[in-house]
């Protein structure tokens, strides 16, 4: 018998040690280096605007009126009725689960290039980025690609009365490289370039404003 108890103290020893140290010591390291290192990004990247959040830089925001450049769309749905779409829903992170073939997702492609193209006033058969109508698989993604947002320009420049240049120029400024040279690709992040728009004008819109 004391060696079937010796096997279990040495089994409840070595639960608790790898529970302290698994579940507490190196939770509390990475959690202290992550605020000493990076507390932007370990507090939720959160911007703020007169000492009020308005976002993340991490999770899109919809954003629908012309003044405004508009986010890649999203796919995520009521947490409590899953039937009920509700776009960047941080709290029910997801994408469509559609395939390529299925007739739900086309339908919804094509309905959305054709309204990307009549609000930007393009030709009916101008060719369209792919984020401006597929949703990522988060459905929270907070950047659109370059060429998204350069057709966007003259829409949001004619809303502000200002020059596409002046606008083209916010979007180049606000543009991001690849991550270290070489990982993902380009991209703006719609939030601080809508934020910088309304700056530039001294506007107090708030950020998702219809207005």
């Amino acid at each position: 018998m004391s060696g079937i108890w010796q096997l279990i103290r040495a089994a409840v020893v070595m639960t608790v040690l790898l529970m302290v140290l698994t579940g507490l010591a190196y939770p509390l390291a990475i959690t202290a280096v992550a605020q000493v290192a990076f507390p932007f990004q370990a507090n939720g990247s959160l911007i703020e605007r007169n000492g009020q959040v308005v976002g993340s830089e991490l999770i899109a925001q919809q954003f629908t009126a012309p003044r405004y450049f508009h986010p890649r769309p999203s796919a995520t749905v009521n947490a409590d009725d899953s039937t009920v779409d509700q776009p960047y829903n941080a709290a029910n992170s997801g994408g469509s689960n559609l395939g390529p073939t299925n007739q739900k997702l086309i339908d919804t492609v094509r309905d959305r290039a054709e309204a990307y193209r009549a609000e930007n006033g393009l030709a009916a058969d101008a060719r369209v980025p792919v984020d401006a109508v597929t949703a990522s698989a988060s459905g929270l993604d907070p950047h659109i690609t370059p060429a998204n947002a350069a057709l966007q320009v003259p829409r949001v420049a004619r809303a502000r009365g200002l020059p596409k240049q002046r606008v083209a120029q916010l979007v180049d400024q606000y543009t991001e490289g690849r991550t270290l040279g070489f990982l993902g690709e380009p991209r703006a992040n719609v939030l601080r370039l809508n934020l910088a728009l309304d700056d530039l004008l001294g506007s107090d819109a708030q950020p998702g404003s219809t207005r």
